[in-house]
This record gives C-alpha cells, structure tokens and sequence, in this order.
C-alpha cells in the first residue's frame, strides 16, 4: 500500500464513531466496518487505524479483541473491557459456547439446501492441518441474464447463512472456495472473473462476508445476549441487484 492509499484509508476512518451493537461493564460489540483492520498486524505495517484503537478512545477504555475478523469482512465483533474478563470470554470460543452465524453472497447455488463442510485447512502460521467446519445454509437464490464469467449464458448466486463451528483464518472463505462457490469480492480464494464482472459493471469492491449473528451467555451472567447486525450498504445493493431484499431476513 502507498502514502496516497494509506491517507485515503486513514481519513475513511478518522474520527468514525464505531456503531455499538451491546455494551456492559464486561465487553461491548461493535459493528466493525469493512476495511478495517482489527488491530496493528505485520502485513499492514505502518498502519494506525484499527477497530482497537478507536474503539479504546471512542469509550476511554481498556479493550482488546476476543476474537478476529478478516479486514474485508464486515459485523459483529467482541471486545472484553478488562484484562479479568478475557481468559473467559476466550473460552467460550474454545469450548464452542459462542454461536457465530455470517451471510456471504456466492457465485452458484449449492446442491443441497443445508449442509456440513468438514474440510481441515492448513494453518498459516505452523503449515499443519487443522480440523475445520462450516454449516451452511441457502436463504434465497437468484439466477441472471449475464455472463459473469464467459462461460454461461446467465449467472447463479446464493445468499448463504454460515455457522463457524471452528475458526481457522479465512475458514468461510477457503471452505466456499473448496465447494466452488467462491464469495463474491473475494481477492485471494475467490473467482478473479467475476469479481472484475462485477467490479465493471455494479462497482463492487467489497468481499460479501457479514458478520450477522453473534450469541451467547457471558461467563458472568445467566442471560444470554442475542445480537443481529444488519448488513452494510455494499452487500444491501448487491442483494437488491439479485432481486433481494434483506429487510426480510431473520
């Protein structure tokens, strides 16, 4: 990324209040914006902007990340305000005690309505393989009078809702891809046809993974929380393209 680029990033982000989907004494839940980088990481050196920080100024307190979103992907994200609190908020993800559901808009319409990926992925950091998967499930279904790709007279896309029942990096990207059913604005493990398809014609330059659903009982309480976040205005647009209207989910 060059100076220009990383002012432009800089200033989409400056001084944005970070929406607030939950917020109590323990954690709060932000709805993190695409682009964002979750916190400082190597691969985007130099880079000051993240969710961390501004969300530590916004409230003038201590916060760090339970869990990590990819940059590109939009939603509901976890944040523990004290340093007490995180071992067990941790937990619940390792013991799988956290529900996290996603939507993704995907190239074709998978041939089973629901279903299971069991597909371990190698893991970025040590080159081992690590169990992995995903449930899916198709809620709506759309099929266009273009070739996105040169190879069909029209195009077939899914809205699906995605439950991570492991987090690996890039689990429900990798996991689409592995099924053929690549996100749409997927960079790295989508399809590059039509992604540049949609980018000419519709102006898309957002991957369509949403963080949607997040549910769970904090290790302090006896009440579950519940949160949906909507989806942002790219992926509302893309859906309306496709004959969609997400007003309606639930």
């Amino acid at each position: 990324m060059n100076a220009s680029d990383r002012e432009r990033l800089i200033n989409k982000f400056d001084h944005q209040m970070l929406p607030i989907l939950f917020e109590d004494e323990q954690l709060v839940v932000i709805d993190k914006p695409a682009g964002l980088l979750v916190h400082r990481t190597q691969q985007a050196y130099g880079e000051d902007e993240n969710a961390l920080i501004q969300l530590r100024d916004q409230l003038g307190n201590w916060v760090a990340p339970v869990h990590r979103l990819d940059r590109a992907t939009s939603g509901c994200l976890l944040f523990a305000k004290n340093e007490q609190v995180l071992p067990s908020l941790k937990a619940l993800f390792m013991d799988r005690a956290i529900v996290k559901r996603y939507l993704c808009i995907v190239r074709g319409i998978p041939a089973q309505s629901e279903g299971l990926i069991d597909y371990p992925l190698t893991s970025e950091r040590s080159g081992k393989l690590q169990e992995a998967q995903s449930k899916y499930r198709v809620l709506r279904e759309s099929e266009q009078p273009f070739d996105s790709t040169g190879r069909y007279p029209t195009s077939r896309y899914s809205l699906l809702e995605v439950e991570l029942l492991t987090g690996r990096t890039h689990q429900i990207r990798r996991h689409m891809a592995h099924i053929r059913h690549y996100i749409l604005g997927d960079r790295k493990h989508g399809d590059n046809k039509q992604n540049t398809y949609f980018e000419n014609h519709f102006g898309l330059q957002n991957l369509l993974l949403h963080s949607w659903k997040l549910n769970f009982t904090p290790p302090y309480s006896t009440n579950p929380i519940q949160l949906v976040c909507p989806p942002p205005a790219h992926f509302l647009s893309t859906a309306s393209l496709l004959g969609w209207n997400l007003n309606e989910l639930r």
